[in-house]
C-alpha cells in the first residue's frame, strides 16, 4: 500500500491502494510517421508526417513499413516513427514533435496526446492545443504529470487519478485549470479509413451538476454494466472520498 497525499483543506495524508496495472491489447497500439519522407527516385511522398504506417520488417535501426493512404513501401530510421498506444499516448517523441502534430490543421482546439517528458524521465506530459482568434497565433501548452510512490498520477496536487486513462477521462470531462478541455486526440492521418481501425469513443460534456441536489449514493455509484453511466468520474470520485475521509465525523447537508 502506498501513500496518496490529496489536499483538501487538510495537512492529513491518506493512504490509498495501488492502482491496478493498466493493460493494452495489441489492436490498441500503433505506428504513427513523425515526418514527410519521400520516396526513393519520385517526387511524391511516400508517408506524410501524423499518418498511420504498418510495419513490415523490423530490425531495430531501420523498419520496413507501407503506408496506410498510399501503400507505398519505405525502409526508414526507427526514429522516423512513433509507437501510439490509446490513440493519445505517444512512445518516442520530443515536445518540439508534439506541438508539429497538434498543429496539422485537421485538429481542433482541446486535441491532445500525452507523451514522455524530455525533462524529467519519470513524469509524463500532456501537450494541448489551443486555437485562438484568427488575429491570433494557435499555441500547444504543456502540463508535467508526475507519479505518487503508489503510481497514481496528478497534474494539479489536489486532484489525482489512479492511471493515464482516468485522468483524460476527467479532462474530458472539464477543462479544471487546462487551457482547454479536451476534446479529441491529435489527428492520424490513415486511421479512420484503416480495415482494423477501432473508432474513438464520442467525447460528450456533460451539464453542469447542481451538487446541492445530489445524493451521497449517486455520487458514490460505480459503473457495474456497458448502459451504467455514473454521475462522476472515478479520479473525481476518488478525490472526494479521500475529503471525507479527512473529515470524517463532519455533518455533510447531502449524505443521504
Amino acid at each position: 500500500m502506498g501513500t496518496c497525499p490529496i489536499r483538501c483543506r487538510s495537512n492529513m495524508t491518506i493512504l490509498e491502494n495501488a492502482p491496478e496495472p493498466e493493460t493494452t491489447s495489441p489492436e490498441d497500439s500503433m505506428i504513427v510517421s513523425l515526418c514527410d519522407y519521400p520516396a526513393l527516385e519520385r517526387t511524391e511522398l511516400t508517408m506524410s508526417i501524423g499518418e498511420r504506417l504498418t510495419i513490415i520488417s523490423d530490425d531495430g535501426d531501420f523498419m520496413m513499413v507501407r503506408s496506410s493512404t498510399t501503400s507505398r513501401e519505405s525502409y526508414i530510421p526507427t526514429n522516423y516513427a512513433a509507437k501510439v498506444t490509446n490513440r493519445w499516448l505517444f512512445t518516442g517523441i520530443s515536445r518540439c514533435k508534439a506541438v508539429e502534430l497538434l498543429m496539422q490543421p485537421q485538429n481542433q482546439s482541446g486535441a491532445f496526446l500525452i507523451r514522455e517528458s524530455e525533462t524529467n524521465k519519470d513524469c509524463y506530459s500532456l501537450s494541448v492545443l489551443k486555437r485562438n482568434n484568427p488575429s491570433y497565433l494557435d499555441c500547444v501548452k504543456h502540463y508535467r504529470i508526475p507519479h505518487l510512490e503508489n503510481g497514481w498520477v496528478y497534474i494539479s496536487p489536489g486532484v489525482t487519478f489512479p492511471s493515464l486513462h482516468h485522468l483524460v477521462e476527467h479532462y474530458t470531462e472539464s477543462e479544471n485549470g487546462l487551457c482547454s478541455r479536451l476534446t479529441a486526440p491529435c489527428f492520424i492521418q490513415g486511421l479512420d479509413n484503416a480495415a482494423d481501425a477501432r473508432p474513438v469513443p464520442t467525447i460528450m460534456r456533460r451539464s453542469t451538476i447542481n451538487w446541492k441536489d445530489i445524493s451521497r449514493s449517486a455520487i458514490f455509484k460505480r459503473k457495474r454494466t456497458e448502459s451504467d453511466n455514473p454521475l462522476v468520474s472515478e479520479g473525481l470520485r476518488e478525490a472526494i472520498t479521500s475529503y471525507l475521509q479527512m473529515t470524517e465525523g463532519t455533518d455533510h447537508s447531502w449524505d443521504t
